[in-house]
């Protein structure tokens, strides 16, 4: 099989802020991008698996920076409900009844598959049984950043809480440096699931081993009354009293912050993630995601888990971002496609510490996908902007994962997705 492949005769988005480049090749070797061009100067790569880019778009594959992959199980589950009750009372019975190592490998696979489907090409995943996400997003074929679910409570896999540090501790020590597709984290739930205590404990464990930290925080405008132990006068305060801000940490949600809360994240190099679809269905509000980024705050994009969203389509994802902050700013320049764009790509790579993706660039990660833009909705193509727009992730037509191919003409080649899907639907019917 060849390591190369040789995109000829397309339009290429090599970052938010370029111009797009028309009529130019691009070339893998391995896992890498190795250079690109205008169609005059193609190299004459024979051995090179040949995909002809015309009425394409060629572009950074998208990531997807907060997702619960098997909550795929529970789309469609408990809906139109507000947050404390769709948790407390649907999504916590569930997952105690129902998770279980086929029900997580089964259903990350299912997620899996929508996202490659819907253009992304690596996502950063939390939740319980994580080895079996990690095993399923890499079988696969994707790019991942699975972490750990940690919790004050009896959780899938840990029923001792007591123990919730040292399982954590045991999935680093078995994904870390194990596969290049594979970036494994933790996952501390929210300062309402985690005492002082833990959140100390967890977060001391990702600086241990160089790992990724993520947090549910500030997602609904009651939290602040639900904190075990409130240590700050809010919860970014509560954490930055803990001293769990720093560049490693990814902070999702922060529907409701204010100003002194924004500068100490700005202070502290943390990243934010949002994911505006879930905030609108729970009713959690709107992110102050246009302050965030003129202040120079690495903003991030999300879509959550499959039972709040009900979504995985990172396309949908980012027109809902750019639209919701035009409508709470009520200026129409408010978080431009650009921005958007940028959040999707560039930022999410950055906050998951994952610098050598996001862009297009010879010695970047091969991680790519083919747009088809002879679409009705996608003419004429002025510009990037129809991305966000328009576009929608049925428009992707081609997807490549670290210089493989996992997704051509729409047909899945990485696993059997069919197989998948009847597996979910056996575990469905349990329900």
């Amino acid at each position: 099989m060849s390591s190369s492949i040789l995109i000829t005769n397309t339009t290429l988005f090599t970052e938010p802020k370029a111009p797009l480049l028309h009529d130019q090749w691009l070339l893998c070797r391995n896992n890498a991008i190795h250079s690109f061009g205008p169609m005059t100067s193609v190299l004459d790569e024979a051995e090179a698996v040949q995909i002809n880019g015309q009425d394409k778009l060629l572009m950074p594959g998208l990531i997807n920076a907060h997702n619960h992959c098997a909550m795929t199980l529970f789309r469609g589950l408990a809906d139109d409900m507000e947050l404390n009750t769709w948790l407390s009372d649907y999504i916590f019975p569930a997952e105690a009844k129902h998770v279980t190592p086929e029900m997580v490998y089964e259903c990350s696979k299912l997620a899996a598959a929508e996202m490659i489907l819907s253009g992304t090409t690596c996502v950063a995943d939390g939740y319980f049984h994580e080895e079996e996400t990690a095993q399923a997003l890499f079988d696969a074929g994707m790019r991942a950043v699975p972490a750990q679910g940690v919790i004050d409570f009896p959780a899938p896999g840990v029923p001792d809480p007591a123990k919730n540090i040292a399982a954590a501790e045991q999935f680093l020590l078995k994904w870390q440096g194990r596969e290049e597709l594979i970036t494994p984290g933790i996952f501390a739930h929210s300062p309402y699931t985690c005492s002082p205590q833990t959140l100390q404990s967890a977060k001391e464990l990702a600086k241990k081993y160089n790992a990724p930290f993520f947090i549910h925080i500030a997602e609904s405008k009651q939290e602040q009354q639900l904190i075990m132990d409130p240590q700050g006068t809010s919860p970014i305060r509560h954490l930055a009293s803990l001293d769990l801000l720093d560049r490693d940490t990814i902070l999702i949600h922060c529907v409701w912050l204010d100003d002194e809360d924004m500068e100490i994240i700005k202070k502290s190099g943390a990243g934010v993630v949002v994911c505006p679809q879930s905030h609108f269905k729970l009713a959690s509000g709107i992110a102050r995601t246009t302050e965030m980024d003129r202040a120079g705050i690495p903003v991030g994009l999300g879509t959550d888990g499959s039972a709040s969203n009900n979504s995985l389509d990172l396309f949908r994802e980012m027109d809902i971002l750019a639209k919701s902050q035009k409508a709470k700013t009520l200026e129409a320049t408010a978080m431009p496609a650009h921005a958007v764009l940028t959040a999707a790509t560039v930022n999410n790579a950055q906050i998951l510490g994952l610098p050598q993706l996001g862009k297009i660039a010879p010695g970047y990660k091969a991680d790519l996908i083919l747009i088809d833009i002879q679409q009705p909705h996608l003419r004429p193509f002025y510009n990037k902007d129809l991305l966000v727009y328009s576009a929608n992730g049925a428009d992707v037509d081609t997807v490549i994962i670290n210089g493989r191919i996992v997704l051509q003409e729409r047909e899945l080649l990485s696993f059997d997705m069919a197989k998948c899907m009847e597996k979910v639907r056996n575990l469905a019917a349990q329900i």
